[in-house]
Protein backbone atom coordinates (compact mmCIF):
# COMPACT_ATOMS: atom_id res chain seq x y z
CA UNK A 1 0.00 0.00 0.00
CA UNK A 2 1.39 3.24 -0.69
CA UNK A 3 0.78 6.85 0.08
CA UNK A 4 0.35 8.82 -3.07
CA UNK A 5 0.66 12.70 -2.03
CA UNK A 6 -1.14 13.85 1.47
CA UNK A 7 -3.80 11.50 1.81
CA UNK A 8 -5.73 13.92 4.39
CA UNK A 9 -5.91 16.99 1.66
CA UNK A 10 -9.53 15.81 0.79
CA UNK A 11 -10.88 17.40 4.44
CA UNK A 12 -10.73 21.00 5.04
CA UNK A 13 -10.58 20.19 9.16
CA UNK A 14 -8.64 16.62 8.45
CA UNK A 15 -5.09 15.81 9.54
CA UNK A 16 -2.53 18.23 9.07
CA UNK A 17 -1.39 18.33 5.29
CA UNK A 18 2.26 18.69 6.02
CA UNK A 19 4.31 16.31 4.46
CA UNK A 20 6.17 15.45 7.38
CA UNK A 21 3.03 14.46 9.05
CA UNK A 22 3.20 10.53 10.43
CA UNK A 23 -0.46 9.89 12.72
CA UNK A 24 0.80 8.61 15.99
CA UNK A 25 -1.84 8.48 18.52
CA UNK A 26 -2.70 7.38 21.78
CA UNK A 27 -6.22 5.94 22.48
CA UNK A 28 -8.85 6.97 25.19
CA UNK A 29 -6.38 9.67 27.68
CA UNK A 30 -6.99 12.20 30.16
CA UNK A 31 -6.29 15.36 28.18
CA UNK A 32 -4.35 16.63 31.39
CA UNK A 33 -1.31 14.02 30.14
CA UNK A 34 -1.30 15.41 26.71
CA UNK A 35 1.77 17.49 27.40
CA UNK A 36 3.43 14.20 28.91
CA UNK A 37 2.24 12.05 25.20
CA UNK A 38 3.24 15.06 23.36
CA UNK A 39 7.17 14.88 24.62
CA UNK A 40 6.83 11.21 23.92
CA UNK A 41 6.04 11.90 20.49
CA UNK A 42 2.59 10.91 19.91
CA UNK A 43 0.71 13.96 17.71
CA UNK A 44 -2.86 12.71 18.18
CA UNK A 45 -5.16 11.89 20.93
CA UNK A 46 -7.99 9.29 19.56
CA UNK A 47 -10.95 8.81 21.99
CA UNK A 48 -12.19 11.26 24.61
CA UNK A 49 -13.90 9.66 27.68
CA UNK A 50 -17.18 10.55 27.81
CA UNK A 51 -16.73 13.26 25.59
CA UNK A 52 -15.73 15.56 23.82
CA UNK A 53 -16.56 18.38 26.76
CA UNK A 54 -15.82 21.87 26.59
CA UNK A 55 -13.29 21.40 29.09
CA UNK A 56 -11.26 18.59 27.54
CA UNK A 57 -11.62 20.53 24.23
CA UNK A 58 -9.89 23.78 25.96
CA UNK A 59 -7.05 21.26 27.24
CA UNK A 60 -6.29 19.52 24.59
CA UNK A 61 -6.16 23.17 22.88
CA UNK A 62 -3.69 24.34 25.01
CA UNK A 63 -1.77 21.92 24.56
CA UNK A 64 -2.10 21.82 21.05
CA UNK A 65 -3.16 18.29 20.75
CA UNK A 66 -5.42 17.33 17.90
CA UNK A 67 -8.27 14.86 18.65
CA UNK A 68 -10.40 11.93 16.92
CA UNK A 69 -14.05 12.19 19.02
CA UNK A 70 -17.28 11.11 19.04
CA UNK A 71 -19.75 13.52 17.27
CA UNK A 72 -22.00 14.59 19.87
CA UNK A 73 -23.68 18.17 20.37
CA UNK A 74 -20.10 19.71 21.71
CA UNK A 75 -18.11 18.24 18.85
CA UNK A 76 -20.99 19.80 16.93
CA UNK A 77 -20.43 23.32 18.26
CA UNK A 78 -16.91 23.22 17.04
CA UNK A 79 -17.42 22.25 13.07
CA UNK A 80 -14.72 24.84 12.18
CA UNK A 81 -12.41 24.17 15.29
CA UNK A 82 -9.22 22.84 13.80
CA UNK A 83 -8.45 20.75 17.46
CA UNK A 84 -10.75 18.41 16.14
CA UNK A 85 -9.52 16.56 13.04
CA UNK A 86 -11.72 13.08 12.67
CA UNK A 87 -14.93 11.80 13.70
CA UNK A 88 -15.15 8.22 14.82
CA UNK A 89 -17.43 5.33 15.83
CA UNK A 90 -18.19 3.43 18.99
CA UNK A 91 -14.91 1.00 19.36
CA UNK A 92 -15.26 -2.43 18.07
CA UNK A 93 -18.47 -2.61 17.00
CA UNK A 94 -17.62 -6.23 15.41
CA UNK A 95 -17.43 -7.37 19.16
CA UNK A 96 -20.62 -9.22 20.77
CA UNK A 97 -22.94 -6.71 22.21
CA UNK A 98 -24.32 -5.83 26.13
CA UNK A 99 -27.96 -7.32 25.95
CA UNK A 100 -30.30 -6.93 28.52
CA UNK A 101 -32.94 -9.53 28.61
CA UNK A 102 -36.11 -7.25 29.23
CA UNK A 103 -38.36 -10.06 31.07
CA UNK A 104 -35.36 -11.02 33.65
CA UNK A 105 -33.40 -7.94 33.88
CA UNK A 106 -30.06 -9.87 33.49
CA UNK A 107 -27.70 -8.88 31.23
CA UNK A 108 -25.06 -11.10 28.84
CA UNK A 109 -23.87 -10.69 25.25
CA UNK A 110 -25.49 -10.56 21.86
CA UNK A 111 -23.99 -10.01 18.10
CA UNK A 112 -21.91 -7.58 16.79
CA UNK A 113 -23.50 -4.45 15.85
CA UNK A 114 -24.50 -5.22 12.16
CA UNK A 115 -22.39 -4.08 9.75
CA UNK A 116 -25.21 -2.33 7.69
CA UNK A 117 -26.00 -0.30 10.94
CA UNK A 118 -22.25 1.09 11.08
CA UNK A 119 -22.07 2.04 7.32
CA UNK A 120 -25.99 3.85 8.24
CA UNK A 121 -24.17 5.49 11.21
CA UNK A 122 -21.35 6.48 8.91
CA UNK A 123 -23.24 8.62 6.34
CA UNK A 124 -25.35 10.33 9.29
CA UNK A 125 -21.95 11.70 10.87
CA UNK A 126 -20.92 12.67 7.12
CA UNK A 127 -24.22 14.46 6.61
CA UNK A 128 -23.86 16.83 9.54
CA UNK A 129 -19.92 17.32 9.01
CA UNK A 130 -18.11 16.13 5.41
CA UNK A 131 -15.02 18.32 6.21
CA UNK A 132 -13.55 15.45 8.43
CA UNK A 133 -12.44 11.92 7.90
CA UNK A 134 -14.26 9.60 10.26
CA UNK A 135 -12.76 6.64 12.02
CA UNK A 136 -13.63 3.00 12.79
CA UNK A 137 -11.81 0.35 15.06
CA UNK A 138 -12.30 -3.24 14.87
CA UNK A 139 -11.70 -5.70 17.19
CA UNK A 140 -9.06 -8.86 16.65
CA UNK A 141 -11.40 -10.56 14.58
CA UNK A 142 -9.79 -8.99 12.02
CA UNK A 143 -7.00 -11.50 12.45
CA UNK A 144 -7.94 -13.64 14.76
CA UNK A 145 -10.01 -16.59 13.15
CA UNK A 146 -10.22 -18.13 16.70
CA UNK A 147 -11.42 -15.26 18.45
CA UNK A 148 -15.12 -16.10 20.23
CA UNK A 149 -15.75 -12.71 21.47
CA UNK A 150 -18.05 -11.71 17.94
CA UNK A 151 -20.70 -13.23 19.48
CA UNK A 152 -23.92 -14.88 18.07
CA UNK A 153 -24.94 -14.00 14.48
CA UNK A 154 -21.57 -12.54 13.03
CA UNK A 155 -19.68 -13.75 9.99
CA UNK A 156 -16.29 -13.41 8.31
CA UNK A 157 -18.27 -11.76 5.05
CA UNK A 158 -19.31 -8.82 7.39
CA UNK A 159 -15.91 -7.31 7.46
CA UNK A 160 -16.37 -6.34 3.56
CA UNK A 161 -19.32 -4.64 4.31
CA UNK A 162 -17.52 -3.01 8.10
CA UNK A 163 -15.00 -1.30 5.90
CA UNK A 164 -17.59 0.91 4.27
CA UNK A 165 -18.65 2.57 7.66
CA UNK A 166 -15.95 5.22 7.20
CA UNK A 167 -12.90 6.97 5.85
CA UNK A 168 -10.03 5.53 8.25
CA UNK A 169 -10.25 2.24 9.02
CA UNK A 170 -8.33 0.69 11.95
CA UNK A 171 -7.84 -2.90 13.96
CA UNK A 172 -6.73 -3.87 17.57
CA UNK A 173 -4.61 -7.09 18.26
CA UNK A 174 -2.50 -7.84 21.27
CA UNK A 175 -0.48 -10.86 20.83
CA UNK A 176 1.25 -11.15 23.87
CA UNK A 177 -1.21 -9.02 26.11
CA UNK A 178 -4.32 -10.45 24.93
CA UNK A 179 -3.43 -13.47 22.78
CA UNK A 180 -0.77 -14.40 25.32
CA UNK A 181 1.71 -15.88 23.04
CA UNK A 182 5.14 -13.95 21.85
CA UNK A 183 4.45 -16.34 18.73
CA UNK A 184 1.46 -14.17 17.28
CA UNK A 185 2.91 -10.92 16.73
CA UNK A 186 2.91 -11.56 12.78
CA UNK A 187 -0.89 -11.91 13.41
CA UNK A 188 -0.58 -7.41 13.21
CA UNK A 189 0.62 -7.80 9.58
CA UNK A 190 -1.99 -10.44 9.08
CA UNK A 191 -4.80 -8.10 9.93
CA UNK A 192 -4.16 -5.56 8.23
CA UNK A 193 -3.43 -7.25 5.09
CA UNK A 194 -7.12 -8.47 5.51
CA UNK A 195 -8.15 -4.30 5.52
CA UNK A 196 -6.91 -3.67 2.55
CA UNK A 197 -7.73 -6.68 0.42
CA UNK A 198 -11.43 -5.59 2.19
CA UNK A 199 -10.82 -1.56 1.47
CA UNK A 200 -9.53 -2.71 -2.10
CA UNK A 201 -12.79 -4.32 -2.40
CA UNK A 202 -15.05 -1.58 -1.89
CA UNK A 203 -12.81 1.48 -3.28
CA UNK A 204 -14.25 1.49 -7.03
CA UNK A 205 -17.92 2.80 -4.93
CA UNK A 206 -17.01 4.06 -1.43
CA UNK A 207 -13.49 5.99 -2.81
CA UNK A 208 -9.95 5.39 -0.95
CA UNK A 209 -9.47 4.28 2.49
CA UNK A 210 -6.74 5.15 4.63
CA UNK A 211 -5.52 2.21 7.04
CA UNK A 212 -4.41 2.33 10.00
CA UNK A 213 -4.04 -0.21 13.40
CA UNK A 214 -3.87 0.03 17.24
CA UNK A 215 -0.93 -1.87 19.42
CA UNK A 216 -0.05 -2.92 22.95
CA UNK A 217 2.99 -1.71 25.03
CA UNK A 218 1.53 -2.91 28.30
CA UNK A 219 -0.31 -5.65 29.76
CA UNK A 220 -3.38 -4.77 29.50
CA UNK A 221 -5.31 -7.22 31.89
CA UNK A 222 -2.62 -10.15 31.93
CA UNK A 223 -0.58 -10.78 34.97
CA UNK A 224 1.36 -13.47 33.65
CA UNK A 225 3.31 -11.27 30.95
CA UNK A 226 3.49 -7.85 28.81
CA UNK A 227 5.26 -6.78 25.83
CA UNK A 228 8.66 -6.27 25.93
CA UNK A 229 10.41 -2.89 24.17
CA UNK A 230 11.77 -5.33 21.28
CA UNK A 231 7.93 -6.71 20.93
CA UNK A 232 6.44 -3.44 20.34
CA UNK A 233 9.39 -1.76 18.26
CA UNK A 234 8.84 -5.37 15.88
CA UNK A 235 5.08 -5.03 15.79
CA UNK A 236 5.22 -0.82 15.16
CA UNK A 237 7.32 -2.07 11.85
CA UNK A 238 5.38 -4.99 10.88
CA UNK A 239 2.83 -2.20 10.42
CA UNK A 240 4.43 0.24 8.77
CA UNK A 241 5.77 -2.49 6.11
CA UNK A 242 2.54 -4.01 5.90
CA UNK A 243 0.91 -0.43 5.26
CA UNK A 244 -0.39 0.87 7.96
CA UNK A 245 -0.92 4.79 7.58
CA UNK A 246 -1.11 5.26 11.11
CA UNK A 247 0.00 3.94 14.68
CA UNK A 248 -2.74 4.15 17.86
CA UNK A 249 -1.19 2.89 21.41
CA UNK A 250 -3.49 1.12 23.29
CA UNK A 251 -1.74 2.44 27.26
CA UNK A 252 -4.14 1.22 29.82
CA UNK A 253 -3.53 -1.35 32.58
CA UNK A 254 -6.25 -3.13 34.18
CA UNK A 255 -5.20 -5.97 35.89
CA UNK A 256 -3.78 -6.20 38.72
CA UNK A 257 -4.86 -2.82 39.21
CA UNK A 258 -6.25 -0.13 36.74
CA UNK A 259 -3.77 2.41 35.62
CA UNK A 260 -5.11 4.15 32.66
CA UNK A 261 -1.73 6.57 31.38
CA UNK A 262 0.34 2.93 32.09
CA UNK A 263 2.91 3.75 29.70
CA UNK A 264 3.62 6.77 31.37
CA UNK A 265 4.51 4.87 34.55
CA UNK A 266 6.88 2.34 32.88
CA UNK A 267 10.13 3.89 32.36
CA UNK A 268 11.78 1.18 30.12
CA UNK A 269 8.55 1.28 27.72
CA UNK A 270 8.11 5.14 27.89
CA UNK A 271 12.14 4.99 26.67
CA UNK A 272 11.43 2.53 23.93
CA UNK A 273 8.28 3.89 22.55
CA UNK A 274 9.64 7.71 22.29
CA UNK A 275 12.68 6.11 20.59
CA UNK A 276 10.40 4.46 18.16
CA UNK A 277 8.24 7.35 17.76
CA UNK A 278 11.13 10.07 16.97
CA UNK A 279 12.34 7.37 14.34
CA UNK A 280 8.74 7.34 12.78
CA UNK A 281 9.01 11.09 13.13
CA UNK A 282 12.49 11.31 11.52
CA UNK A 283 11.64 8.90 8.36
CA UNK A 284 7.84 10.38 8.49
CA UNK A 285 8.73 12.02 4.49
CA UNK A 286 10.04 8.72 3.58
CA UNK A 287 6.83 6.84 5.09
CA UNK A 288 4.93 9.36 3.15
CA UNK A 289 6.07 8.95 -0.25
CA UNK A 290 4.56 5.92 -3.16
CA UNK A 291 5.81 2.43 -2.37
CA UNK A 292 8.11 0.73 -4.31
CA UNK A 293 6.21 -2.31 -5.97
CA UNK A 294 8.47 -5.01 -6.22
CA UNK A 295 10.94 -3.28 -4.95
CA UNK A 296 13.36 -5.73 -3.50
CA UNK A 297 12.72 -9.38 -3.05
CA UNK A 298 13.77 -11.48 0.31
CA UNK A 299 15.30 -14.79 0.31
CA UNK A 300 14.71 -15.94 4.02
CA UNK A 301 17.56 -18.96 5.21
CA UNK A 302 14.96 -20.59 7.19
CA UNK A 303 11.51 -20.66 5.39
CA UNK A 304 9.85 -20.85 8.52
CA UNK A 305 11.24 -17.61 9.51
CA UNK A 306 9.81 -15.12 6.49
CA UNK A 307 11.44 -11.61 6.46
CA UNK A 308 8.73 -8.82 5.06
CA UNK A 309 10.44 -5.57 3.67
CA UNK A 310 8.71 -2.88 1.81
CA UNK A 311 11.05 -0.15 -0.51
CA UNK A 312 10.85 3.60 -0.65
CA UNK A 313 12.63 6.14 -2.71
CA UNK A 314 13.06 9.84 -1.19
CA UNK A 315 15.60 12.46 -2.09
CA UNK A 316 18.33 10.14 -4.41
CA UNK A 317 18.14 7.33 -1.76
CA UNK A 318 16.30 4.04 -1.34
CA UNK A 319 15.38 3.38 1.73
CA UNK A 320 14.31 -0.83 2.33
CA UNK A 321 12.82 -1.67 5.98
CA UNK A 322 12.60 -5.13 6.63
CA UNK A 323 11.65 -6.66 9.58
CA UNK A 324 11.74 -10.45 11.07
CA UNK A 325 8.15 -11.95 11.32
CA UNK A 326 8.49 -15.13 13.15
CA UNK A 327 9.68 -15.51 17.06
CA UNK A 328 13.15 -17.07 15.54
CA UNK A 329 16.61 -15.99 13.80
CA UNK A 330 17.19 -16.46 10.07
CA UNK A 331 19.28 -14.20 7.50
CA UNK A 332 17.64 -12.53 4.73
CA UNK A 333 19.24 -12.05 1.35
CA UNK A 334 17.75 -9.18 -0.43
CA UNK A 335 17.56 -8.06 -4.07
CA UNK A 336 17.35 -4.55 -4.16
CA UNK A 337 15.82 -3.27 -7.92
CA UNK A 338 17.09 0.06 -9.38
CA UNK A 339 20.31 0.21 -8.14
CA UNK A 340 23.76 0.67 -9.59
CA UNK A 341 26.78 -1.80 -9.93
CA UNK A 342 28.08 -0.57 -6.18
CA UNK A 343 26.16 0.65 -3.32
CA UNK A 344 26.44 1.01 0.41
CA UNK A 345 23.33 0.42 2.80
CA UNK A 346 23.41 2.26 6.28
CA UNK A 347 21.32 0.83 9.06
CA UNK A 348 20.06 3.09 10.86
CA UNK A 349 20.32 3.19 14.35
CA UNK A 350 22.55 0.39 14.38
CA UNK A 351 26.22 2.33 13.51
CA UNK A 352 26.87 -0.30 10.58
CA UNK A 353 27.18 -0.30 6.91
CA UNK A 354 26.79 -3.46 4.45
CA UNK A 355 28.42 -3.21 0.61
CA UNK A 356 26.04 -3.63 -1.77
CA UNK A 357 26.38 -5.33 -4.78
CA UNK A 358 24.38 -5.68 -8.18
CA UNK A 359 21.56 -4.80 -5.72
CA UNK A 360 22.32 -7.67 -3.60
CA UNK A 361 23.19 -7.74 0.16
CA UNK A 362 22.78 -10.24 3.27
CA UNK A 363 21.93 -9.66 7.03
CA UNK A 364 21.40 -11.76 10.07
CA UNK A 365 18.05 -11.68 11.72
CA UNK A 366 17.26 -12.48 15.25
CA UNK A 367 13.51 -12.88 16.49
CA UNK A 368 11.35 -10.28 15.34
CA UNK A 369 14.45 -8.11 14.68
CA UNK A 370 14.02 -5.14 12.62
CA UNK A 371 16.54 -3.69 10.06
CA UNK A 372 16.20 -0.06 8.10
CA UNK A 373 18.49 0.45 5.41
CA UNK A 374 19.19 3.60 3.34
CA UNK A 375 21.02 3.22 0.57
CA UNK A 376 23.05 5.55 -1.24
Amino acid sequence: MSLSGNVYSRWKFGPTKDASFFPIAVWLQQPRNAPRFKQAGFNLYVGLWQGPTEEQLSTLREAKMPVICEQNAVGLRHREDPIIVGWMHQDEPDNAQPITDPATGRKGWGGPVPPEKVVEWYHQIKSRDPDRPVLLNLGQGVANDSWVGRGTGAHPDDYFTYVRGADIISYDVYPVAGLNSEDLLWYVAKGLERLHLWARWNESTDGKKIIWNALECTRISNRERKPTPHHVRAEVWMSLVHGSQGIIYFVHQFEPNFVEAALLEDREMLEAVTAINRQIHELAPVLNSPTVVDGATVQSSDPNVPVHSMVKRHKGATYLFAVGMRNAPTTAEFTVQGLPERATAEVLGEARRIPVRRGRFADSFKPYEVHLYRIR
